[in-house]
Parts: C-alpha cells; structure tokens; sequence
C-alpha cells in the first residue's frame, strides 16, 4: 500500500553547485509528431518519479542467477516482495538525504512504494525548475495526446546525486502507435489470405482442445492504455470455439479511461485470452495520474508495489536503446531482476524494424538495437509467417521482426555460447561488422507467428494485422499454460526463463532457418539486416513452440 511520507528534520544544502546531470546522455529532443503547446503555467501541478540508488543489485543479480538457472539447488526458490524489499532497499543516509532535499524545497506530498526505493511526489512547475536546474516544463500534444515534458536536461544537487539513478516525468515520450496492417503490402503479393485466428495457432503448436488453464492460483497480464471489452467478447463469440476460454479480463490496474481502444491493445488481449484460454487476465493501463507522468515507469512503480501479480507479463512497448539515458536503462533492468527474483516472468516484443537503423553521419551506418528488448533480463519474442501463406505449413523468417545485438549491455553468460556458434557458422553472411556490437546483449530469444492476424475492432473482424505484438501474447499464453500444470504439480512457476531456455538448445521449438529481416538501406548492408540459421539466430530466437513438447520439458522440476 502506498504510505504518506512527512519530514520534519530541515536540512540546509550549504553548496550551490549544481553540477549533477544524472540522466547526462538523454536524448531530450522532442520528435516533430508533438506540437508546443508552450510553458506550463508556474502553478501547474506535476507529479515526478524519483529512483533512489538501491543496495545489494550485484547480489539480486546472482541470487536471480541461482533461482533461474535449472541446475542449481536454489532453482524455483523465489523470493516474496518482502524479501527483495529486505534486500535492496536504499539505505537510511540515502533515504534520508534524498526526503531532506526535497523538504528543503517544501515538498512533503510524496508517496512510496514497498521496497523504498521510488518515490512519487507532487508539486508545481516552478518547485520542480527550482528543484531540478535546467529543466524547462513545457506542454507538449499529439492528437488527442497532452503531456507535460521538459525540453532540456536536468541536474540534482551534488550532495543527492549520489544517491539517485535518474528523475522520471521529464523525458521520454509514449511511442507513436503503429500501423500493424501489412494488408497493402505483403498481403497483395501473396493474394488473399485466410489468416491467422486461435484455431490456426492451435494447430499449428499443436495445442488441444484439452490444454486450457485450471489452476485457481494462476494469472497472465499486459501491459496497454486502453483496450475494448466489447471487442474481447465479440471476438471471443467468433474465433473462441473449441476450447473452453474467457470472455472478459478478471482485473484492470489503472483507470481504462475514456481513450479509444488500440488495435494493438486489441491485438494483444484477444490472442494471450485465446492462446493462455481459460487463465485469468489483468490489463495494467496507466496512463499516469499526472499528465508528467511516463505510463512504462509508472508499470514499474506498480510492480515494486503489489505482492500479488500475474506470473506472466507480456509488453509490446519498446525505444531506440539511443533515445534513453544509460541510467534510467540500468535501473529499468534492475526492476526485471526484482520481477525475475519473484518468479515472475517478463515477454518483451522484438519491435517491428528488423535490425533498425540510426544514421551516425554521412555515408555512415549501423543498426538500431531497441530496449527493454535488448535487457538482458528479459524474454524476447521475434516474429516469423507461414512459408506457404494458406496453409499451416512451417515458419520462416517475418521480415519485420526485431533482433540483434544491445550496444549498452553485455552479453550474458546463459546465451554467449549460442550467438558464438551462430556468428561463427554465419560469418561470411553476416552484415559489415561496424553496424553491429557482437559482445552485447543479442535478441530475441524465440519467436511465433506474427504475420496476417485476425482482429476484432470496434466489433468487426479485421484481417492482415501484423507485428511481435502478435507473436509476443501468443508465447506468453503458452507460457502461462505451462505454469499452469506447474502450478496443479505444487511445482514453482517459470520466472525468469532464459538461463534454462538456452540450456534446452532448441529442444521442443520448432527451428525457423530461412528468412531475413531489415536493415539499414545502403550501399554496404543493402537493406538486409541479420539471416536465420540453424539453431539460435538474431532474428527468430532458438524457433517457435512445439507446445506438447515444450511443456513436456519445462514440467520437469
């Protein structure tokens, strides 16, 4: 439960030096899609999100190691929010030194979260620029979109940057909705395709009328703004039959609002409904109290938050790792670990790029990694269509499908072994090694279908939506169908699942060798990013799911 915070000790900062950029790499440029609205009045109310410096993340780290990987004594033995609480909560010089600060600037409405490390606090425009040098508040639109952003780089007070990772509600816009309708393009060339619906997905990862879910103690969950419930249940009547399903999501965290439903909301609700048939469903939309507010961090506030959560989240949100701050991306991947630790396990779509592409000068490329992707603590699902387009035939490489290689995180240690042998077996395939980084992080980690969905929007099927927003709530489904007969075994759930999927090398998925996706457009990449290949690939991940055969292996403690 949210608790008021109330200071009484003052605190007098004797230095005036404001020198400390936590956020020092941010991109702050505002994208030409949002219109200046101008500066918000002195007096606007904001609400600001502050991360404070957590303890003990190198030993959250290995204890997440220890409880993942399925050869160790530990693996399954997840921790309670209470015990990652204990174990990285800021520590009282930080706590303290941060709640003084902000009372030397008359803030005391501040709530916390369970684990003590993010505070959220109110306070006007002009509070905040005095509490935060630099920062310039301006009110920003883009259609019927209006938030609060400031238009330059912040500083914090040297004596409290050491205690802080970054400030959220200054940067970092919502993504632009995509067009997940390919229907002008691939679905002309192939002519007219029946296209993908739950039946089709059944039978092609061999799912039964039988394989629905029956835990009581079980749950899934998305995050979106706004989806529609008439939909849901419209598509449910036409696409639900065969096997026993949910017509309606059992909890919303957040206010829905009076938004319009998405496709992609849509998109992801109606295929982790049907393919995790029968599993009871939370929608997180947060849209944010405040207009300053981000809708991804606050999730993650929600999530350090709630002692009960749903085993499986799957995401389709996702920036150009070149658009954050470094420290705002480490401390985001520190959120994952806490997710990890509590058996939680988090899906993140690859993006619908390819390989992408950020153009570094003239004449000069390289390849767009996107984040949370690129985390290493998370599972990320590429995307692949049906080599013969009307029939339930094997997969091959979407040519949207995002993957590659992070240019911030390392590569871990689950999956060095995988993307070595596919690097080295490639080689002479591979794109101009100055577009890449091939000592980071490399994603996705599997992959489905994510071409030529059926959709119900506003009551009416739509045929050809496509993009890892499809393929990701598909693996999150069957996920949580898995952890569902774990579940009925009195056995852990899944948590965190890439250690042990990369100790599977492909067991029980159906590899995807053919295929590439984009790259950049030039004369040295051509257009092409990262090619299939036999086992693990920057592009489909170990493959697609054998359902019977991945929850054979995964049953097993």
């Amino acid at each position: 439960m949210n608790t008021l915070l109330t200071f009484s000790i003052p605190l007098l900062f004797s230095s005036l030096v404001w020198s400390g950029y936590l956020e020092y790499d941010q991109d702050v440029l505002i994208s030409g899609d949002w219109t200046t609205v101008g500066r918000v009045d002195p007096g606007q109310e904001l609400a600001l999100t502050f991360a404070l410096k957590q303890q003990n993340v190198d030993l959250l780290e290995e204890t997440l190691r220890l409880v993942s990987d399925p050869d160790s004594p530990q693996y399954g033995k997840h921790l309670t929010l209470e015990e990652v609480a204990s174990l990285v909560r800021p520590s009282e010089l930080t706590q303290k030194t941060v709640n003084h600060w902000l009372q030397c600037h008359g803030i005391t409405n501040c709530l916390t979260v369970s684990t003590q490390d993010f505070l959220q606090c109110t306070m006007t425009a002009e509070v905040a620029e005095t509490l935060l040098p630099g920062s310039k508040f301006h009110r920003y639109k883009r259609g019927g979109q209006s938030l609060v952003r400031s238009s330059a780089p912040y500083s914090v007070h040297d004596d409290v940057h050491p205690h802080l990772d970054f400030v959220g509600g200054l940067h970092r816009l919502p993504p632009e909705e995509q067009d997940l309708s390919k229907a002008s393009s691939k679905g002309k060339r192939a002519g007219f395709h029946l296209g993908v619906t739950p039946a089709v997905l059944r039978a092609r990862y061999n799912l039964t009328a039988a394989d629905v879910g029956r835990a009581q103690n079980n749950s899934q969950a998305f995050l979106e703004q706004y989806y529609s419930p008439a939909d849901l249940a419209e598509f449910m009547s036409i696409y639900g039959r065969g096997f026993q399903h949910l017509s309606q999501v059992d909890r919303v965290v957040g206010t829905q609002g009076g938004g319009k439903a998405g496709i992609e909301a849509s998109l992801d609700i109606e295929y982790i409904m049907s393919t995790g048939a029968n599993i009871s469903t939370w929608v997180f939309t947060n849209p944010g109290r405040h207009e300053s507010q981000e809708p991804f961090l606050q999730w993650m506030v929600l999530l350090s938050n709630m002692t009960d959560l749903p085993w499986v989240h799957t995401i389709s949100y996702g920036d150009d790792e070149d658009s954050l701050s470094a420290a705002y991306m480490m401390r985001i991947n520190t959120e994952f670990m806490k997710a990890g630790v509590r058996g939680i396990s988090m899906l993140f779509a690859s993006g619908d790029s390819g390989a992408g592409c950020r153009q570094l000068g003239k004449e000069q490329n390289s390849f767009r990694p996107s984040f949370p992707a690129s985390s290493p603590y998370v599972t990320t699902v590429g995307g692949t269509s049906f080599k013969n387009p009307f029939k339930v035939t094997y997969e091959v490489t979407d040519y949207i499908s995002g993957g590659g290689f992070s240019n911030v995180f390392k590569m871990p240690d689950y999956q060095v072994s995988a993307v070595d042998a596919y690097l080295k077996t490639v080689k002479a395939a591979l794109p101009p090694q100055s577009y890449f980084n091939t000592s980071g992080r490399a994603y996705p980690d599997m992959a489905a279908l994510s071409d030529n969905y059926w959709v119900v929007m506003n009551r009416v099927p739509i045929p050809w939506v496509s993009g890892t927003s499809a393929s990701t709530p598909v693996v999150g489904g069957m996920l949580s169908l898995i952890n569902d007969q774990r579940l009925l075994k009195g056995l852990p759930t899944l948590g965190f699942l890439n250690p042990r999927l990369y100790k599977l090398k492909g067991q029980a998925l159906f590899d995807v060798t053919e295929g590439c996706h984009l790259g950049c457009v030039d004369e040295q990449a051509q257009g092409k990013g990262f090619c299939a290949a036999q086992s693990w690939d920057p592009v489909t991940g170990w493959g697609t799911p054998n359902y019977p055969e991945l929850l054979a292996v995964l049953l097993a403690e």
